[in-house]
C-alpha cells in the first residue's frame, strides 16, 4: 500500500470514527432521556449537552471532525424528513379551525416578539432568528431546519438550541406548578400547553397533569406549529436571500437564488404518506425513533464543535430575549384559550 493510499484510508477511518462518536452520544442521550428528570429535556437537548461537555473535557481529534460535521449537516436533513411520520395531518384538520388558529397565532407572535427583543438587545441577526424560531415553532428541530436556510454559524445554532432548551425545561416545571391555579379545563390546559411550549417533550410533560385529553390536544396544537415550519422556513429563506443580495452584494433579487429546503418538502411528503394510513403504526414509530437518533447525532455533532467559553460569551442576551418572549407567549396563550372559548 502506497503512502497516498494509507492517507486516504486513515481519512476514511477518521470520518467513520467521527460519525460513530455522534452515534454513541445519540444513543446515550436516548437512554438518559428516559430518566425521570431528564425526560423533560428530551433526547436532542441532552445530545448537544453531552457533545459540549465531551469537547470541553476530552476534546475531538482533528481526524474525526469531518465525520462529526457530516452528522451535524447531512444526517440532520434525513432526520427531519423522517420526523414527518409523527405528523398526522388529519388530526390537525379534525381539531378544528380554533385550535389551528391558536397554534398559528402563537407561532407568529413568538417569532416576531423574540426576534424583536433580540434586535433590541443587539444580538447578532442570525442568532436572533434561530432563537425566535426555536421559541415560536418547535424548539431544536426548528432551529436546525432554519439554520440551514440562513447559513447560520454552528456556534449560533448551538447557542439557540441551548437557550430554548433551558427555557422550555424551566417553563415546563412552571406549568405543572401553576396548573391548579390556572383554572383551565383539561381541554383548555392542553391547548394552552401545546400553543406556548417549545419542544414536543416539554408539551407532553407539562400537559400530563391534565390527563390524556390534555396531552392529546396539546400534541395536536404543537404539531400544528411543527407543520407551519415549512412555509416559515421558505419565507425566512426568501427574506434573508433578498436582503443579502440587495445590501451585501448589490445584486438584484433572483428567484433562482433562493435555497429550496427540499428536506422540508420531504418532511411534508412523509406526513402525507403517514396521514393516508399507508404506513403501519409500528413501522411509523420505528421511523420516528430513527429520526430522533439521526437528529440527536446532528446535535451531538454541533456540541462537539462548540466550547463552553462561546456559550458564556454569546448566550446571555439571547436567553433574556427568549425568557421575556416566552413569558409574553404564555400570557397570550392563556388569553387565546379564553377568547376562542376552548376552556
Amino acid at each position: 500500500m502506497t503512502l497516498e493510499q494509507i492517507k486516504v484510508e486513515t481519512k476514511k477511518l477518521g470520518f467513520i470514527k467521527g460519525i460513530a462518536l455522534t452515534l454513541l452520544i445519540a444513543i446515550a442521550a436516548k437512554y438518559l432521556a428516559e430518566l425521570p428528570f431528564l425526560h423533560i429535556m428530551g433526547q436532542l437537548v441532552i445530545a448537544i449537552l453531552i457533545g459540549v461537555v465531551w469537547k470541553s473535557l476530552i476534546g475531538v481529534p482533528a481526524y474525526a471532525v469531518a465525520g462529526t460535521n457530516y452528522s451535524s449537516k447531512v444526517l440532520l436533513r434525513v432526520g427531519i424528513i423522517l420526523l414527518g411520520m409523527r405528523l398526522n395531518l388529519k388530526d390537525i384538520i379534525n381539531a378544528g379551525p380554533k385550535t389551528f388558529a391558536v397554534g398559528a397565532i402563537s407561532l407568529a407572535f413568538g417569532i416576531l416578539v423574540v426576534y424583536g427583543l433580540t434586535r433590541l438587545f443587539r444580538v447578532e441577526k442570525k442568532l436572533g432568528i434561530l432563537t425566535a424560531c426555536g421559541t415560536g415553532i418547535c424548539g431544536a428541530a426548528a432551529i436546525l431546519a432554519i439554520s440551514s436556510q440562513i447559513k447560520a454559524k454552528e456556534k449560533d445554532t448551538a447557542i439557540a438550541v441551548a437557550t430554548v432548551a433551558v427555557l422550555g425545561t424551566t417553563f415546563t416545571f412552571g406549568y405543572t406548578i401553576l396548573y391548579p391555579l390556572l383554572e383551565l379545563s383539561n381541554q383548555g390546559y392542553g391547548v394552552f400547553s401545546g400553543g406556548t411550549l417549545h419542544e414536543i417533550a416539554h408539551v407532553i410533560a407539562a400537559a400530563a397533569p391534565g390527563g390524556n385529553e390534555a396531552v392529546d390536544l396539546a400534541v395536536v396544537v404543537k404539531l400544528t406549529r411543527v407543520a407551519l415550519l415549512i412555509p416559515v422556513a421558505i419565507l425566512i429563506g426568501f427574506i434573508m436571500n433578498w436582503k443579502e443580495r440587495s445590501t451585501v452584494t448589490g445584486k438584484k433579487f433572483s428567484w433562482k437564488s433562493i435555497q429550496i429546503p427540499w428536506f422540508i418538502f420531504g418532511f411534508l411528503l412523509m406526513s402525507a404518506i403517514y396521514s393516508s394510513g399507508a404506513v403501519p403504526e409500528p413501522l411509523a414509530e420505528k421511523l420516528v425513533m430513527l429520526s430522533y437518533i439521526l437528529m440527536a447525532m446532528s446535535m451531538a455533532g454541533l456540541g462537539l464543535n462548540i466550547d463552553l467559553v462561546t456559550f458564556r460569551k454569546y448566550g446571555g442576551k439571547p436567553f433574556i430575549a427568549g425568557l421575556v418572549g416566552s413569558i409574553l407567549l404564555s400570557c397570550l396563550g392563556y388569553v387565546l384559550v379564553q377568547a376562542f372559548h376552548l376552556n
